[in-house]
């Protein structure tokens, strides 16, 4: 990714705490929000948001969308280079 869109996506996460702590709490794992949630404290109707904006900008990457419950998502490349500024 290059310098210019780093810094785009970085300020995007970092704008929101919520969009910020999913990321971290993701980290290199595949997680369901209702772990993120848990790990972070907050709603995981919140979690859910962050992930949709997250996933919007190719940050996140849902792994089984075809399930209703049990919706797992890791980070991708881009994500995981955004997280290091974190």
């Amino acid at each position: 990714m290059e310098e210019k869109e780093l810094y785009q996506k970085l300020g995007y996460v970092k704008i929101s705490p919520y969009r910020s702590k999913t990321l971290k709490s993701i980290g290199s794992e595949v997680k369901m929000p209702s772990e993120i949630a848990k790990e972070i404290g907050i709603k995981t109707s919140q979690v859910s948001a962050s992930l949709s904006d997250l996933k919007k900008e190719k940050l996140v990457v849902c792994v089984n969308e075809e399930v209703r419950k049990g919706r797992l998502y890791k980070c991708t490349e881009k994500g995981l280079e955004v997280q290091k500024y974190i």
